[in-house]
């Protein structure tokens, strides 16, 4: 049983270093064994930058990189689309799975991805193309929480080997999913914490994608999670917790928070550097 604790992206939390510059990975690497990498949602990278990153950052640490926006279909998906883009960011991200450094991909569904017979084939092509690749899934429409459907659901995950992201956000009428802390992979476990600003999660606008992270998360609710990935944990080989609540800043600050409340002692990080950048 073996708990990590990162951050989403490593650049956007000045406070590890008491200032206010963006970090690299390399200083990020100082205070956490693993990052979830959001980039390659946007634009899949070239191998080389891939390789670039692995030589920042300790032999043991991991990255969890989330997947092209046309895999999980926020973009319109041809039968051509999909085999095309997986190879190609399986191809991208080769390097780290080579050296054992690829967590899992995190497959985030849009909103309008529904509990649906031609969505669960989708999900099982996926498997297909990416092979035995681990991956984890966040949902993000509630029809695959359903009383009379969560059990399939997670039985699906099950069947595909792929790990449930447990997401905790704003309990909203339509927009959002319950915090579910169950375990689909015994291998690994995943938890993804975006805050709970329920004004900033239900209302979209300008600046909503910011806006809906900005949270820090209070004491008695870091304790409240911090059970809940102790229980998680007694069932899965590794538990890992991602906080995503970027927006003020305060997701650092929050990981910090948790590890403490943890016990946890991380090592294997990259050596501190006092006075200068490394």
């Amino acid at each position: 049983m073996a708990i990590t604790i990162g951050l989403t992206t490593w650049s956007e939390h000045p406070s590890l270093l008491g200032g206010e510059r963006k970090l690299t990975l390399a200083q990020y690497a100082q205070f956490f064994p693993v990052v979830e990498v959001d980039t390659a949602f946007y634009a899949i990278p070239r191998p080389a930058v891939v390789r670039h990153w692995r030589l920042q950052v300790p032999p043991q640490f991991q990255f969890i990189v989330k997947a092209n926006a046309v895999i999980t279909k926020h973009e319109r998906v041809t039968d051509f689309d999909l085999p095309t883009t997986v190879a190609a960011f399986k191809a991208a991200f080769q390097d780290l799975r080579d050296h054992g450094q690829l967590q899992a991909v995190l497959l985030q569904w849009p909103p309008f991805f529904n509990a649906t017979r031609e969505n669960i084939l989708y999900l099982r092509q996926v498997r297909k193309l990416f092979g035995d690749w681990p991956l984890t899934v966040e949902w993000r429409n509630n029809t695959w929480y359903q009383p009379r459907l969560v059990k399939e659901s997670m039985l699906l995950l099950k069947e595909l080997g792929m790990s449930l992201t447990i997401a905790d956000e704003p309990a909203t009428q339509g927009n959002s999913v319950p915090f579910y802390p169950a375990v689909t992979d015994p291998a690994q476990a995943f938890f993804r914490l975006h805050g709970r600003n329920l004004a900033g999660w239900q209302n979209p606008g300008a600046g909503w994608r910011r806006k809906r992270t900005l949270y820090r998360y209070y004491d008695e609710e870091l304790k409240q999670l911090a059970a809940a990935v102790r229980q998680v944990a007694e069932q899965a080989q590794t538990t890992t917790v991602i906080f995503n609540n970027n927006a003020g800043g305060d997701a650092a600050d929050n990981a910090l928070a948790l590890q403490h409340l943890l016990g946890l002692a991380f090592t294997d990080l990259n050596p501190r550097q006092l006075g200068f950048d490394i």
